[in-house]
């Protein structure tokens, strides 16, 4: 019988003995994965020896396992008070520093803990996962190599060593790193899906998805496999099967937290003839550009649409086609009926690829903005082209959709005048900015999106990489040309040179993985084209009579 939550049994055991088998209780919670109870049993045993360093680790384990990563870090930090060197209090707590964006401190952990055990594969391991998270990926190889020294058939090393080779673009090495995952332990749904991934870089797509799918034959619910799957049906255009894959993100994080409201999604069984529906933003700032395109199709369902979009898209899109009322994120929210998040739009209103709504122009620039923006360039004495060449460091791709400002200006044409549309300048990219006086530069002036519509409004062209001005521009209906990775991202498509999504488009793909050198000779041949070798007209010339 217990009273209080305790055995009666341990009451009468000596102080060492009882907090071992509340320690040794905990431990067999823990391996039926009931950490709630596991924690209690832990707890028990540190209130009877509080430097019991075997439970305070224990207890750490099961804290991280319930996702309260500052708690377990507090417990790591009380082991290591007592055993200074304890090598896996040390690894666990770099667990928890990763658990808690804090790299570096997760760098020193791991250091420590592989000075302390430098034959303990997994120290290597850990400290390689840290490596990546840090983009310091040759480091994160090296140590995936030294686990993979110590111990050969280390599936998960074998298969984070190929997640590294295909951020570094070598996705056939990737591939055999994935291949002797699989050799070792068949059943791997995460290298059987991170197996396809790396075929769908390949370009072997049907690979790709007999991968996802024996992945999926193992464990159904595992979210990566159909979300991985989402994006490679949705890139070959199988919009049906793609839309309804692409939910799966709210399981996997990769379309963030999915938001919590009394009302119901809507996914287009309901009617919506007088009712209020929430469309919110989710994602990136180009998502929101691009999908809120449907805010008109649902307003014609009879629904009063109120847009929530993020804080520098509010202005922009104010006077959006179909929408009642703007707010950015953070602001009230008035009532509503239903709800629906901008990337399920196309599942709830069933979009094909002959289906996208696809109108030249959907988003306005404001005229005072422009009679702003005009004086500020002055008068126009040649062409001017907008160029942007980076996106968000943070973006999981940036270093495929990317690439330096020194690059980009491989472009120059004469008699054509740049202007940076460039809201965000890195300092490498600053110094070569500063130093070009020929290149307008206005990334000071820029407050939010309706500065850059304007700015866009006034040149001739856009050219940019894979970023939110690319929608912007092509929202606007604006010659837009946008540089592509080799593998882009999947609302680009597969070989195609313009876009269903925006008609003024120009796609200018990479021929190869990382080589922007060749995309930028062409696109550069094709600026001279367009604007210093136009064909002339013939004259008729009439002699006198």
């Amino acid at each position: 019988m217990e009273t209080n939550g305790r055995p009666d049994a341990l009451d009468k055991m000596p102080r060492a003995q009882a907090a071992q088998a509340w320690s040794d209780r905990g431990n067999a919670l823990a391996d039926l994965k009931q950490f709630e109870e596991a924690v209690t049993s832990y707890q028990q045993a540190l209130a009877i020896e509080p430097e019991f360093a075997e439970a305070l680790f224990n207890l750490g384990f099961a804290l991280q396992e319930l996702e309260r990563p500052e708690e377990a870090l507090a417990c790591y930090d009380q082991v290591l008070r007592v055993q200074p060197d304890h090598p896996k209090a040390l690894s666990n707590r770099g667990i928890a520093f990763s658990a808690l964006n804090r790299s570096e401190e997760a760098l020193a952990s791991h250091a420590r803990a592989l000075a302390a055990d430098p034959a303990n594969p997994d120290a290597h391991f850990n400290l390689g996962f840290v490596f990546h998270e840090l983009k310091r990926h040759e480091e994160a190889l090296a140590s995936y190599a030294s686990a993979l020294a110590i111990k050969p058939d280390y599936p998960a090393a074998l298969s984070n060593r190929g997640i590294v080779l295909e951020y570094l673009g070598e996705h056939e090495q990737a591939l055999a790193s994935y291949d002797r995952a699989l050799a070792i332990e068949p059943d791997s749904v995460e290298a059987l899906s991170n197996r396809g991934s790396a075929l769908q870089n390949l370009e072997r797509y049907d690979e790709a998805l007999a991968s996802f799918a024996r992945a999926q034959a193992i464990q159904p619910a595992y979210p990566e496999a159909h979300w991985n799957e989402s994006l490679c049906r949705l890139t070959l255009g199988d919009f049906d099967r793609g839309w309804r894959k692409y939910e799966w993100g709210w399981k996997n994080g990769q379309r963030g937290r999915q938001r919590e409201f009394s009302q119901p999604l809507w996914l287009g069984q309901e009617r919506l003839a007088d009712k209020t529906i929430l469309l919110h933003a989710e994602q990136g700032l180009g998502d929101t550009l691009q999908f809120c395109r449907y805010a008109s199709r649902v307003a014609a369902l009879g629904a009063r649409v109120v847009l929530e979009v993020q804080h520098p898209l509010k202005t922009v899109l104010a006077n959006l086609e179909g929408v009642h009322q703007v707010l950015a994120k953070g602001e009230a929210l008035p009532a509503f009926d239903y709800h629906c998040p901008l990337l399920s739009l196309p599942l709830a209103l069933a979009t094909r690829l002959d289906t996208i709504p696809s109108r030249r122009a959907y988003i306005r620039s404001d005229p005072h903005r422009v009679n702003r923006w005009r004086g500020l360039l002055g008068a126009k004495a040649q062409p001017l082209v907008g160029l942007v060449w980076s996106g968000r460091s943070e973006h999981q791709k940036d270093h495929q959709r990317s690439m330096p400002l020194s690059r980009m200006l491989d472009l120059s044409t004469p008699g054509v005048r740049f202007v940076s549309l460039q809201k965000e300048v890195r300092k490498e990219d600053r110094k070569v900015l500063d130093e070009r006086r020929d290149i307008l530069d206005f990334s000071n002036q820029l407050q939010d999106f309706a500065d850059t519509a304007a700015l866009i409004e006034l040149v001739d062209l856009v050219v940019c990489v894979d970023t939110s001005v690319a929608h912007l521009a092509g929202a606007m209906g604006k010659t837009v040309w946008v540089l592509l990775a080799r593998n882009p991202d999947w609302r680009w498509l597969v070989d195609r040179e313009d876009s269903p999504w925006y008609p003024s488009a120009r796609l200018f793909r990479q021929k190869a993985f990382g080589d922007w050198t060749a995309t930028v000779r062409t696109v550069a041949a094709e600026l001279e084209a367009h604007f210093v070798r136009r064909p002339r007209f013939p004259w008729a010339r009439f002699l006198g009579g």
